[in-house]
């Protein structure tokens, strides 16, 4: 049976794709936002005696630095829309002032996909009658540059931002149940290192890395920052 048109109207790619970026704002949302506001947290309980001193400052932070990832994500996508444009005007450009270099850069693409001469021959002469078609066939094997989506951007600098509140926010809750900073760092970092140990797990695996080594990376990377925040903050105050 053949495949319907509803199946090439929703290519799976696409999905893959925006999945796959989606995936990839949260880990580093959730990754930052559990180890700096654990550490900052960490080093203020060094040096103030209140837990209020503590909440405060922590979720500042998290309210700064989740709109400075948030800005930073959107800057980022927008900079990938930015640089493919820039690219598919010089493209364009060398399409339409040195058409006979770009088909010779055609050919040899193919070649290195391995099709025979003859093959090539009749392969050039139809992707370069159509100039549309001939840039995007440049921009995506010459290049490897796919076209972003725009609405990407914004997409990345929400989720990043709620990631980054999110994982911000679980080291901070110990000090709302805690009287001393010091208990209350006692307790943030042992809810901390567990998130840390489960959520490098998981990220590992799912990037296809060992998970038990990723998780203790993730954990050590933490419980590091906050050690070195905690005791320069002792040697100060």
């Amino acid at each position: 049976m053949l495949p319907s048109s509803h199946a090439h109207q929703h290519p799976h790619p696409e999905d893959h794709l925006t999945s796959s970026a989606m995936l990839q704002d949260i880990v580093i949302g959730l990754s930052d936002g559990l180890t700096v506001p654990f550490a900052l947290a960490a080093g203020l309980s060094g040096a103030v005696d209140s837990s209020a001193l503590v909440i405060t400052a922590g979720l500042a932070e998290v309210v700064a630095g989740s709109i400075a990832m948030g800005l930073g994500g959107y800057l980022a996508g927008r900079t990938e829309i930015e640089h493919y444009d820039a690219e598919l005007a010089r493209e364009h450009r060398e399409v339409q002032e040195v058409p006979e270099t770009e088909r010779a850069e055609v050919d040899e693409l193919l070649a290195e996909m391995g099709l025979s001469a003859a093959t090539r021959e009749a392969a050039v002469r139809e992707l370069t009658s159509n100039p549309e078609q001939w840039v995007h066939f440049m921009m995506k094997y010459e290049l490897g540059l796919e076209k972003p989506d725009p609405k990407q951007a914004p997409k990345s600098a929400a989720t990043i931002s709620l990631a980054y509140a999110v994982g911000g926010l679980i080291p901070l809750s110990a000090y709302f149940l805690t009287e001393t900073p010091s208990e209350g760092l006692l307790w943030s970092a042992i809810i901390t290192l567990v998130c840390l140990l489960v959520f490098g797990y998981f990220k590992s695996r799912m990037t296809g890395q060992p998970p038990v080594w990723g998780a203790l990376k993730m954990a050590g990377t933490g419980a590091l920052a906050a050690a070195a925040a905690f005791f320069v903050a002792r040697q100060f105050s």
